[in-house]
């Protein structure tokens, strides 16, 4: 059933937007996300261009503040089997499916849209021009941080609280000496080169 759109009755945007596409090991994380107009949260922006600190006090205040907001992921042995760009688009899928309201419309940080059953609009730099992706931006990226803290410490010695994940020098040393997780993402040619 469709609903009347008026301005009491706002249409229901949800933003949505991914983290970890770039890494080489854990899950690529989604997050999607519908804002209250009647709480607006100031600061909203692409995550990246936030402090830790910063992405933190914000993320408790879309959680508070939303309408309603998910986070979702898709594992790293979805990545190999399936490949990156497939499994960012599940995620995105499972995060929309979990929220509580569903959505008029999606919007979607990047160029590419999930199969939805709804409308739907990517856009380029959306983190940085809309604020429901914004919003869903700072989400993944905290609840993908999170991930990388308790994999620190599951397997001491790679630094992935430092790097996140990402193949810097100091994550490509420590695969080189230490071989790779449970967790490394066996398709990735960094990774690909250390299978026994």
């Amino acid at each position: 059933m469709s609903r009347a759109v008026s301005s009491d009755n706002p249409p229901r945007i949800a933003g949505i937007d991914e983290v970890g596409r770039g890494c080489i090991v854990g899950p690529v994380v989604a997050a999607a996300v519908i804002l209250d107009p009647l709480r607006p949260i100031a600061g909203l922006t692409d995550s990246k261009k936030l402090t830790e600190k910063k992405r933190k006090l914000l993320a408790e205040q879309i959680k508070s503040n939303a309408l309603c907001w998910a986070v979702a992921r898709a594992e790293a042995s979805e990545i190999d089997t399936i490949n990156i760009l497939q499994a960012t688009m599940v995620a995105m899928q499972r995060a929309v499916s979990q929220l509580e309201y569903r959505p008029d419309a999606v919007k979607v940080d990047g160029n590419r849209l999930p199969a939805l059953d709804m409308p739907g609009e990517a856009i380029v730099q959306g983190d940085l021009l809309v604020a429901e992706i914004s919003a869903a931006s700072i989400l993944a990226k905290v609840a993908r941080d999170e991930e990388m803290q308790t994999l620190d410490r599951l397997y001491p010695g790679y630094a992935f609280a430092i790097h996140k994940g990402y193949p810097t020098q100091q994550h490509l040393a420590a695969l080189q000496q230490l071989g790779i997780t449970p967790q490394h993402r066996k398709s990735y040619a960094p990774v690909k080169k250390y299978l026994v």
